[in-house]
C-alpha cells in the first residue's frame, strides 16, 4: 500500500501546496483517490498516474476545496481514454451535487460528444454511492471504512481507514480533535492528519478578523493537539497535511508536535509518497527508509 499526497494545502491559494487530495495505490483495481482539490489532475499526471486509471474517488466532505476539480477529473479522464464509468463515494448530498454539476455542463458535453467522435462516453457516466458512518467499501484486496469526524457546522464529514495485508492507513479528513478517529486509528502504520497552525494565522484587515481565525480554528485540529492524537492512537508514523496557513515555520511545528508524539513526524509535501509496507518515504530526489 502506497500513499501519495497530491495536494497538501487549504482554500488559500499557494504555488507549492495545491488543494487537498491524496492517492492510495495498491495496484490494479485499487487505486483510490481521496478528495479532488484544486490541481488534482495535474498532480496525478506529475505522479505518473492518469485520472483515467483511478478506480474510485472517495470524498471526505462537501467543502469546496475538497471537490472543486471534480468536473476536471471527469472530463480529463474521458480525454485520457477512460472506458468505464466514474465511481464516486461521498456523504449524503453527493448525488445532488454531482447531478447539478453534470447538468451545468450538459450542453457543453453534448456538443463535445457530437463533434469529437470519441470511441466511448462511458467515462462521462458517474456512479455515486452515498456513504455514512461505518460504511465499508471493498476494492480488490483493499478495504476502506468510514468514521464520522467532527467538522461542524458540516453535517457529514468522514475520515477513512484503509486496510490490506495487515497494513493500516488512516486519513483524518477535516476534523477537530476527535475521540472516534483516535479509536479508529489505533495501531495504524500511518496516520495522515490535517493541522491548523494557530499562531501563524494572523488577523489581516480586509481579509480575516479575529473571529474568522477563531471560527476556522474551531473545526480543525490545532498544532498543539495533533501530536496528542497520534500518541493516543499509538500510530507508527504521522504525516501532517492540509496546512492552514500553507506557509509556516516548519521547525516550530515539528517541535510542537514532538512534545506529545515520539514516533516519526513528517511535514507532508505535494507529491510525497510513503510506501507503507517497506517504510520508504520518497519525495523529489529524496528517499528515506524509516526504522
Amino acid at each position: 500500500m502506497k500513499l501519495t499526497i497530491l495536494g497538501s494545502g487549504c482554500p488559500s491559494v499557494d504555488l507549492d501546496r495545491y488543494g487537498p487530495s491524496a492517492l492510495v495505490d495498491c495496484g490494479l483495481g485499487s487505486r483510490i483517490l481521496i478528495d479532488c482539490g484544486s490541481g488534482v489532475t495535474q498532480r496525478l499526471l506529475e505522479h505518473g498516474v492518469k485520472g483515467s486509471e483511478i478506480d474510485a474517488l472517495v470524498i471526505t466532505h462537501l467543502h469546496s476545496d475538497h471537490i472543486v476539480d471534480l468536473f476536471q477529473l471527469i472530463i480529463s479522464s474521458w480525454h485520457q481514454g477512460r472506458s468505464k464509468p466514474q465511481k464516486i463515494f461521498g456523504p449524503i448530498g453527493t448525488k445532488i451535487y454531482v447531478n447539478q454539476l453534470m447538468n451545468l455542463w450538459k450542453q457543453e458535453l453534448e456538443q463535445r460528444i457530437a463533434h469529437e467522435k470519441r470511441p466511448s462516453t462511458e467515462a462521462l457516466n458517474v456512479e455515486v454511492t452515498e456513504i455514512d458512518d461505518g460504511t465499508l467499501m471493498n476494492f480488490e484486496d483493499l478495504s476502506v471504512k468510514t468514521v464520522e469526524v467532527l467538522h461542524q457546522p458540516v453535517k457529514k464529514a468522514f475520515g477513512f481507514i484503509f486496510e490490506n495485508s495487515n497494513r493500516k492507513l488512516v486519513i483524518s479528513g477535516d476534523t477537530k480533535f476527535c475521540p472516534r478517529l483516535i479509536e479508529a486509528a489505533k495501531g495504524a502504520d500511518l496516520l495522515l492528519h490535517e493541522v491548523f497552525i494557530h499562531n501563524e494565522m494572523p488577523v489581516i484587515d480586509g481579509i480575516r478578523t479575529s473571529q474568522t481565525v477563531k471560527n476556522v480554528a474551531s473545526y480543525h485540529t490545532l498544532d498543539s493537539e495533533v501530536g496528542k492524537i497520534a500518541s493516543l492512537a499509538n500510530v507508527e508514523n504521522l504525516i501532517l497535511t492540509h496546512f492552514a496557513p500553507p506557509k509556516f515555520d516548519r521547525k516550530k511545528l515539528l517541535n510542537k508536535v514532538s512534545i506529545d508524539y515520539k514516533g516519526h513526524i513528517l511535514i507532508g509535501e505535494d507529491l510525497m509518497t510513503f510506501d507503507i509496507k517497506n517504510k520508504i518515504l520518497s519525495w523529489k530526489n529524496l528517499e528515506v527508509k524509516l526504522g
